[in-house]
């Protein structure tokens, strides 16, 4: 494990530090602050959307020439440096930082430099990008959250070639629970959602419905386009699909 440089400590305190005001329901109505490595496509978007949403943000990225793909208007730091530099990190003003995403196109860059935000900084809000699932699985384990790109992406083709299935969204840090976006068939339609648990064993999570996330009520019914997010331990996933993919059981008199 990475630890405090020489004479380094952890000066964060989570969820206060960087706040202009009180975090009443969460960073979505608070002016909180935000570092981000890496300037590229996603990082850019990061940054304006959330400068767009009133909050601070520095992006750190090694090339000067990659902050051209910020508007003309971004108002936030640009640092030029390394990620996991401590220098770099405070010019970014990481000792008030909210949350940290490493989003370069490296992934030895990116969890190193996650490591040091959370272990050095004690900022608890961290996420790394890393192409390889593999070692994101493994860094997930390690209490770092990761989105993996390649299998993010493969996933997300996956869902557009095949009619029927689930798609992992999350799991938790020992990989024992899955929420999962699961196709069902077309015979629950006009059915109550509660069925779905009753039929499965697994959590209802929350629909999706022309777009909005819709937490379902006791009398919800789920209606056609519905995307369906359920919480499933991990090795009941294909037996979860498997029910759901299939018309309901016919019902007894």
């Amino acid at each position: 494990m990475l630890g405090p440089p020489a004479g380094g400590h952890a000066t964060h305190r989570p969820g206060t530090a960087g706040c202009r005001g009180p975090l009443r329901s969460g960073v979505a109505s608070a002016d909180v602050h935000f570092v981000i490595m890496g300037c590229g496509r996603v990082g850019a978007t990061l940054a304006q959307t959330l400068e767009g949403n009133g909050h601070s943000v520095a992006v750190i990225d090694m090339n000067p020439e990659a902050f051209r793909r910020l508007d003309a208007d971004f108002s936030g730091k640009k640092v030029t440096g390394l990620g996991f530099d401590r220098g770099t990190l405070q010019q970014a003003g990481i000792e008030d930082a909210y949350a940290f995403a490493a989003v370069s196109d490296g992934d030895n860059s990116n969890i190193i430099s996650a490591r040091v935000v959370r272990e050095t900084y004690g900022v608890n809000n961290v996420v790394a990008r890393i192409y390889d699932p593999h070692r994101a699985e493994i860094y997930q384990r390690l209490g770092i959250p990761t989105v993996a790109t390649v299998r993010w992406t493969a996933d997300q083709v996956l869902r557009r070639m095949l009619p029927m299935g689930a798609t992992d969204e999350y799991r938790d840090a020992s990989g024992r629970i899955v929420m999962a976006q699961l196709d069902v068939h077309p015979g629950w339609l006009g059915r109550p959602a509660a069925e779905l648990e009753t039929a499965t064993g697994a959590r209802l999570a929350f629909l999706t419905r022309f777009g909005d996330g819709m937490l379902p009520t006791p009398g919800a019914v789920l209606q056609e386009h519905d995307l369906v997010h359920m919480l499933v331990p991990a090795d009941e996933l294909p037996r979860v699909e498997r029910t759901l993919t299939r018309p309901p059981a016919p019902e007894v008199d």
